[in-house]
């Protein structure tokens, strides 16, 4: 294992050198069209080709290794999707390959879609980020009580309610529902005074259910469904185990067993706790939720609610050392469902996830108006690579555009 991943490094890096080279930018731009699976999806400057082929080059050499076997991207320039492809196969050993509407298991990328829908409610004036959670679940309680009048809607979300660390993530594990695991949570001892540690949650982040619950009158997943997806047009997102097995163009999971790559079961894990890891969709479905990130579906949630999504509310070290591939992580902090990665020249919002064989990334870059996701239906370093690989090509078109 350590062989081919330094094999794939080796790869990574020889094809990004020689690739880049060939595809440089000329000093004469000429207008494009992108075309994918032949519509079109975006006019755009020629230069951008020299981003995207070379990393869509990339991709293809990876999943032609089943590094990992499937694997789907969307790229977003401001308003424009200016790529969108699958990779490879749902399921390794077959020839059905995975498309732009191929759907796949968000795991922990669910959270900053709890933090969007609750953003549209704040539009609304329905919940405030600044309102102690009591003001919407009366009866919650803290250990000591006194605290939980502390807990503001904000903390739930940037994970310094003063939970401990990845308190009862084990229960989750053991699907017992959200109502008792909320009992128990409220049970436990507060590991520090809200709001002033970062303690990455699953079961905590997913009071926010039963807030969003009660002040709309919907089940979260109806919530989601109708405030979120329908609006934004994400046709194949849902968020809960049905309806992810009742997809008809669903990629399968894969594991590592006995060092060989093999399928695994779809299992319900973390659909207990939907905000925190239940939510499914494409790419496709994601490029369209980017283009809202970037400040420009306005009739579906405010720039401003996306503003302070993004500010680092809580300090909050990464462990993710793949971005040091591409420019070294200055301060790392979490948002509102986002970590805040200060980096040495640029601040990324970035969120990734893995689950029962599914991994995800999402970043954004909002000063150039930039969003990458990236979904497969296995762990490994491929998909660690892509986001690093894909600014360090976009860096290089940049400094050459000036």
């Amino acid at each position: 294992m350590k062989f081919k991943k330094y094999l794939l490094s080796f790869i990574g890096i020889l094809s990004l050198s020689i690739i880049s080279f060939w595809f440089w930018p000329t000093k004469k731009q000429t207008i494009t069209e992108v075309i994918v699976k032949d519509h079109k999806i975006a006019l755009l400057p020629e230069k951008w080709k020299t981003v995207i082929e070379p990393f869509d080059s990339i991709l293809q050499s990876w999943t032609n290794q089943s590094l990992p076997p499937g694997m789907a991207v969307a790229i977003v320039v401001d308003s424009q999707i200016v790529f969108l492809k699958g990779y490879g196969v749902k399921a390794i050993g077959t020839k059905d390959v995975v498309n732009e509407e191929t759907v796949f298991r968000l795991a922990s990328v669910s959270k900053p879609f709890a933090s969007f829908l609750t953003g549209i409610l704040v539009d609304q004036q329905k919940v405030n980020w600044h309102h102690p959670i009591k003001n919407y679940l009366p009866d919650y309680t803290t250990q000591p009580q006194p605290e939980a009048d502390s807990i503001l809607l904000k903390y739930i979300l940037s994970h310094s309610a003063g939970y401990p660390y990845h308190a009862y993530t084990n229960m989750i594990e053991e699907g017992l529902p959200l109502d008792t695991l909320l009992s128990y949570l409220s049970q436990i001892p507060l590991a520090t005074k809200p709001g002033q540690v970062y303690s990455y949650q699953n079961v905590a982040y997913s009071l926010i259910e039963p807030i969003v619950e009660k002040i709309t009158h919907q089940t979260y997943e109806q919530a989601l469904q109708n405030l979120v997806f329908n609006p934004l047009g994400m046709k194949q997102a849902s968020a809960d185990y049905l309806s992810l097995l009742a997809s008809g163009n669903l990629a399968q999971p894969h594991v590592y067993q006995k060092g060989k790559l093999s399928t695994t079961i779809i299992n319900e894990t973390y659909y207990n706790v939907t905000p925190a890891g239940g939510v499914n969709a494409s790419v496709k479905d994601m490029a369209k939720w980017m283009i809202a990130l970037l400040g420009n579906r306005t009739d579906v949630i405010s720039k401003e609610r996306i503003k302070e999504m993004f500010e680092p509310y809580i300090e909050a070290n990464s462990r993710n050392r793949n971005f040091y591939k591409w420019q070294r992580v200055r301060k790392a902090s979490y948002g509102l469902g986002w970590r805040v990665l200060g980096m040495e020249r640029d601040t990324i919002l970035y969120h990734g996830g893995y689950v029962a064989g599914y991994r995800s990334e999402v970043a954004i870059h909002p000063t150039k108006k930039i969003g990458i996701c990236v979904l497969a239906n296995a762990a490994g370093d491929a998909i660690d690579q892509a986001l690093p690989t894909f600014f360090i090509l976009t860096d290089q078109l940049y400094k050459k555009s000036n």
